[in-house]
């Protein structure tokens, strides 16, 4: 084997995540999967909570979207928000990385943030509202890219299909009187949907209070 690199071990991390759980990822077991000790990968991470940071970094470090002053602002943050769901959503993990790390400590998300806060600003907001705009559409981002299990499509087709089942029984099994819109809508509540249109409707749910926003903001 040659010499392990950083993106190795970041990479073969992400591949245990995804597979099993983010829990499943220790350096005992990434030194067994990649043939070294664990002292080889304290060379690169000295413990758990760095790797999960580098992971993260991992995640964004090829998304880039350089501010474009010709271009709308709304566009541009449509298009940020868009492409960071479909780059979490690769690695069914993302999310519980994204929520572990202090992001602070994560280089490609700070740009990513940055880039939105320029944008809020540039829309009329001010410093205040900016700040809490840009913290509900990253986070969100990042719930949309977790998304439900019906939608991520976990797991062999046999068992998503017996946890839909199910899930849609028990809301049917539901008390009409007391819940009579859950009872008449558990087919479509449970229904495995298209996963792009899932993504498409929930960046345009995040964005368009923001556009509404800024539209009073001119007037």
């Amino acid at each position: 084997m040659g010499k392990l690199t950083r993106e190795a071990v970041v990479e073969r991390a992400l591949e245990i995540g995804d597979a099993e759980g983010l829990q499943a990822v220790t350096i005992r077991r990434l030194a067994q999967e990649l043939g070294v000790t664990p002292m080889a990968l304290y060379w690169h991470f000295k413990n758990k909570e760095q790797l999960v940071v580098g992971m993260a970094d991992h995640l964004i470090e090829d998304f880039e979207i350089t501010p474009d002053g010709s271009r709308p602002w709304q566009e541009q943050l449509r298009e940020l928000v868009g492409r960071l769901v479909r780059v979490l959503r690769r690695h069914p993990c993302a999310e519980a990385v994204l929520e572990e790390v202090d992001k602070m400590e994560v280089p490609a998300f700070l740009r990513v943030w940055d880039t939105a806060l320029g944008l809020t600003l540039r829309a009329g907001f001010g410093a205040r509202e900016s700040c809490l705009i840009t913290r509900y559409i990253l986070q969100g981002a990042i719930a949309l890219a977790g998304g439900s299990v019906e939608h991520r499509g976990c797991g062999p087709e046999g068992e998503r299909a017996e946890r839909v089942r199910l899930k849609r029984v028990r809301f049917q099994s539901l008390p009409p009187d007391t819940y009579p819109n859950i009872v008449r809508m558990a087919v479509p509540l449970t229904e495995r949907g298209d996963a792009e249109l899932y993504d498409t409707f929930g960046v345009d749910l995040l964005l368009s209070g923001i556009e509404s926003m800024a539209a009073r903001l001119d007037g």
